[in-house]
């Protein structure tokens, strides 16, 4: 059982590497404007960069109110490609424009033919178009890397629901708060890898490149462990032990793999599975923002050194991951002890997950330029995230694990949109990297937080839904059935 959590943890953190090497990998690949497009009063609310060198006086004056100074360009800055805030946008978004369409049709191909390959295939399609990224830039540009993006999309879709359809079929519910935090955190230390490692790889070779080559490489190596190690069902993997099989087949009472038929309308009207969605919505919205935009938060707006700016970005998923792993245990414990349903555990959960981030984010912004104290505030909130790995993340496998790949597509396939959207909403809002036009982006992730939540608190659930059972439909259409009968003996009794 937990060879296969680490096995799909293992996939998980190689997808988030190549997902957002290219945050850190843009700052160096574009050419760094150093004049406002909104003259003065831009640079007046701009953070002192300490970074570079003063060469309008001997002496540098770091006053935010002077304008007169002019900054040379940072020598360790080899930027190329002339693209503005808004490309840089689309670039990082164009990811998720295919990431929405394969999402659903992943989970539904995960549940009929094992999670496995499903998972397996996205690992290797998504490597092999990272290693080709340096050469796509060099003879497409712009157009061609972002429809190489689009198509790294497309094969990554699929990871979350063949993920949810893995464990569904081997994490037993008093279990599964511990095993999604541990699988979900790969998310998180793939981003905390893909972050720092850029920075040492940018700050030591020079050459952007180099980021693409190492992770696709990486990335080759996930799909051949999980091709060696992780299977898609119990009954399938050749080295379990008897009596893991046996816990196993008792507990997992709830799953029958492959049903036939997958209940649409009653999982598309159902409250729990429209509230997990919009809550999805607005933890992705938080996180993809961070994910995709701090590196130029931290560079644009404090200035921190490429190296600076690659450790800082990874920190706070690091105590995030911290806090899942710790937090999602003691889930478990409450659960195992009786003292809090799966469903107030899922709700707490996703409370702390919310409105903690969204209200440090906003504090991040007034920080203004003060690095340490914007960081801690950035640190502590993310902090908080990471209790979403045991609420609004695994709640699908709560709600149906026969149909998890499925809900998980769902879910994720349309909180994608957030994906698309906050970077290029970052990109226009923030054309000057100024600390009053990010405190908007802060505000913005603050409100789709706390609206989302309000929405899961009332309409969440954390109990198995009665169209998991395959026999739903038959038994639906047997009422039917049955109403129809009697009616029409109550009419031939009148008669």
């Amino acid at each position: 059982m937990w060879v296969t959590v680490f096995m799909v943890f293992w996939c998980l953190f190689c997808s988030y590497n190549v997902r957002v090497c290219p945050s850190i990998a843009i700052t160096q690949m574009v050419i760094p404007h150093e004049e406002s497009a909104n003259g003065t009063s831009a640079a007046a609310s701009q953070c002192p960069d300490y970074n570079l060198v003063d060469t309008s006086t001997t002496s540098f004056n770091p006053s935010l109110n002077s304008t007169n100074a002019t900054f040379a360009v940072n020598p360790n800055i080899s930027g190329v490609y002339d693209w503005s805030e808004q490309k840089q946008g689309i670039i990082l978004s164009s990811f998720y424009w295919g990431y929405l369409f394969t999402n659903l049709p992943g989970g539904v191909i995960a549940e009929r033919f094992g999670g496995r390959h499903t998972l397996g295939l996205g690992i290797l399609s998504t490597s092999l178009l990272t290693l080709a990224t340096p050469l796509v830039v060099q003879y497409g540009g712009l157009n061609g890397l972002i429809v190489l993006r689009v198509l790294m999309g497309v094969g990554e879709g699929p990871t979350y629901p063949a993920l949810s359809a893995l464990l569904s079929q081997w994490i037993p519910e008093d279990e599964r708060s511990k095993a999604s935090a541990l699988t979900f955190s790969g998310a998180y230390l793939g981003t905390i890898f893909g972050m720092s490692a850029s920075g040492i790889i940018l700050k030591y070779t020079s050459d952007w490149q180099v980021v693409f080559y190492f992770y696709g490489a990486v990335g080759l190596l996930a799909f051949l462990l999980n091709a060696a190690f992780c299977y898609s069902k119990p009954d399938e993997h050749p080295f379990i032990s008897e009596q893991e099989a046996k816990y196993l087949k008792e507990k997992l009472t709830n799953n029958h793999a492959n049903s036939k038929s997958i209940p649409w309308r009653a999982i598309l009207k159902s409250k729990p599975v429209w509230a997990l969605i919009i809550a999805t919505i607005g933890n992705a919205w938080g996180f993809l923002t961070i994910a995709s935009d701090m590196p130029k938060y931290l560079s644009g707006v404090l200035k921190f050194s490429i190296e600076s700016n690659g450790y800082l970005s990874s920190l706070p998923y690091l105590c995030k991951w911290i806090v899942g792993i710790v937090a999602s245990s003691f889930a478990d414990h409450l659960i195992a002890r009786g003292r809090l349903s799966i469903g107030q555990v899922r709700k707490i959960g996703s409370a702390v997950a919310s409105f903690g981030p969204g209200v440090f984010m906003v504090a991040v912004s007034y920080a203004g330029c003060d690095k340490i104290l914007a960081v801690t505030f950035l640190t502590v909130g993310q902090s908080l995230l990471g209790c979403a790995t045991f609420s609004v993340l695994a709640n699908s496998l709560d709600l149906g694990p026969n149909y998890a790949g499925t809900i998980m597509g769902l879910v994720n396939g349309i909180s994608t949109l957030s994906g698309i959207v906050s970077p290029y909403l970052v990109g226009l809002l923030t054309p000057n990297s100024t600390v009053d036009e990010w405190r908007s982006v802060f505000w913005i992730v603050f409100l789709m937080f706390a609206i989302t939540e309000v929405v899961f608190l009332i309409w969440g659930s954390g109990e198995i839904q009665e169209w998991n059972d395959p026999n739903f439909l038959t038994d639906k259409e047997r009422e039917r059935e049955k109403d129809v009968v009697e009616g029409v003996q109550l009419l031939q009794t009148k008669i």
